[in-house]
């Protein structure tokens, strides 16, 4: 019997199997070739993400593994993409940083594929151990990440922040999860929805719920749990920071959503309160703490926690339409990101590497087609019509105005309004400010990420937009 579950969960775990059978096969080539393969490690790191993406799109069925605690359907198979997107795209961008500051080291690749493969196992967990699994496997490799740069006091600092942090909210996390457990006495999402639906409410189960929400809110960097989020984008390199802004938050947002949704839908009530108060901190501390900024990575640390709640924003909503919502939502902020850091990790002089904002001042004469691009992003994270940002907005408004939560949606449009403000100053620096002195010219592979971004975000998604909804709608479905 046991044998058999081993043998019918193997095929569904595949593209897992790869990542993680591959990050120890690369481990060993940086081991034995040393410091001089950190190239080879790099191009074959990204190789092996395309081709779990590929297993996983055409050949790994869905279905439960290991008795439902591992969980393949369209809702995991849709995040599980974009992360692997997006952790392909954040080892791509690297490649020039790594020869320009001297960071070519084999360990970096490696971590991005053992963290992406806890990203992959946190999608599809379907009971609270998995979930515990992939989140630790998640997160212990950035902590390294974030403080890799040994010779940098500010990376090594956000490592150890992040670190003690992250620790602490695994704790929480731990914590719910014993609670939940022992109200209930199931740790699989099903099994717990089903004993809360016969058993009824308890107040020690709404205080674990509380206590593990609180745990995943912290790896979103939702308010209250974001004070790591400045420091650790504006100490780790760059190339960390867009690792951590992209792929981490699809898979925490997923974690969140099959977490509440699956596991305690006859609770609703109860997390939705949770969920709408962080979404509203969350939207409203991001637009008001970054008008004051004037480093760039610190900027989107801000605007990231912004985006954040307005992502939640459908999650509250608790229907197919907001879930619907939030997979929109993180589809778009995804390439919305990772073109804006592709733009940072460009913004390179002759004297070295640049991180404020006013370092952009008059670059539309300098390098238009970069100005034009970031402009398409700043406004497309800013929410305007017809970009992207705008549809991904619009979706989860309009789920929380269908599930009547008016005063939500009402806050989420007056936190765009005045996040408008720093989005539309970056702007009016590149196209009317003068420029101070030229960067030099952007590598080919952060112009193949940035092009890919900002077409995407406009005028591509104005004619695939409407295959991402279907396809967005079908994962939807799985919960109700």
């Amino acid at each position: 019997m046991y044998s058999q579950m081993i043998a019918s969960s193997l095929p569904i775990v595949g593209p897992e199997l790869i990542m993680a059978g591959g990050a120890m096969l690369l481990l060993m080539i940086g081991v034995f070739a040393g410091e001089r393969s950190a190239q080879t490690v790099t191009g074959l790191s990204v190789a092996l993400i395309i081709i779990a993406g590929l297993w996983l799109v055409f050949v790994t069925p869905y279905g439960e593994a290991f008795g439902g605690s591992f969980v393949l359907d369209p809702f995991a198979g849709f995040m599980k993409v974009l992360v692997l997107v997006g952790s392909a795209a954040a080892v791509i961008m690297s490649v020039g940083f790594a020869e320009s500051e001297r960071f070519n080291r084999f360990e970096f690749p490696v971590l991005i594929v053992l963290s992406t493969t806890g990203m992959m196992v946190m999608v599809s967990a379907g009971d609270l151990i998995t979930l515990y699994l992939g989140l630790e496997l998640q997160s212990l490799a950035i902590y390294v990440l974030a403080a890799i740069n040994r010779d940098s006091a500010r990376s090594t600092e956000a490592g150890l922040k992040y670190f003690v942090l992250g620790a602490l909210s695994s704790g929480m996390l731990l914590y719910g999860a014993s609670m939940v457990y022992g109200f209930t006495g199931q740790i699989e999402f099903g099994a717990i929805a089903s004993a809360i639906t016969s058993e009824g409410r308890s107040l020690g189960l709404v205080v674990g719920l509380v206590f593990v929400l609180a745990g995943l809110a912290f790896k979103i960097s939702a308010v209250p749990f974001h004070m790591w989020t400045p420091d650790v984008y504006e100490g780790a390199p760059t190339p960390i920071t867009a690792f951590l802004a992209g792929a981490p938050k699809v898979a925490a947002m997923a974690l969140i959503t099959r977490f509440t949704v699956r596991g305690f839908e006859p609770l609703a009530v109860d997390w939705q309160q949770i969920i709408v108060f962080i979404s509203i901190a969350s939207m409203a501390f991001g637009a008001f703490a970054a008008i004051g900024q004037r480093n760039f990575k610190r900027l989107m640390a801000y605007s990231s926690i912004g985006h954040m709640g307005f992502a939640l924003v459908g999650l509250a909503a608790a229907s197919v339409e907001g879930v619907r919502g939030v997979l929109i939502y993180m589809t778009i902020y995804l390439a919305m990101t990772l073109g804006t850091f592709a733009v940072i990790l460009a913004m390179r002089r002759k004297d070295g590497v640049v991180e404020e904002i006013e370092d952009l001042a008059g670059l539309s004469k300098t390098n238009p087609v970069m100005a034009l691009f970031l402009t398409i992003l700043m406004l497309s994270l800013a929410g305007l019509p017809p970009l992207a940002g705008f549809f991904a907005k619009y979706f989860v408004f309009m789920a929380a105005v269908e599930a009547e939560l008016y005063a939500l949606a009402v806050i989420g449009v007056l936190a765009s309004v005045v996040g408008l403000y720093y989005y539309l100053r970056i702007v009016k620096l590149m196209w009317f400010d003068e420029p101070s002195t030229e960067f030099v010219p952007m590598a080919m592979e952060l112009r193949l990420v940035l092009w890919a971004a900002a077409l995407f975000i406009f005028p591509v998604y104005l004619f695939i937009g409407g295959p991402i909804f279907t396809a967005a709608e079908a994962a939807a479905r799985t919960f109700f």
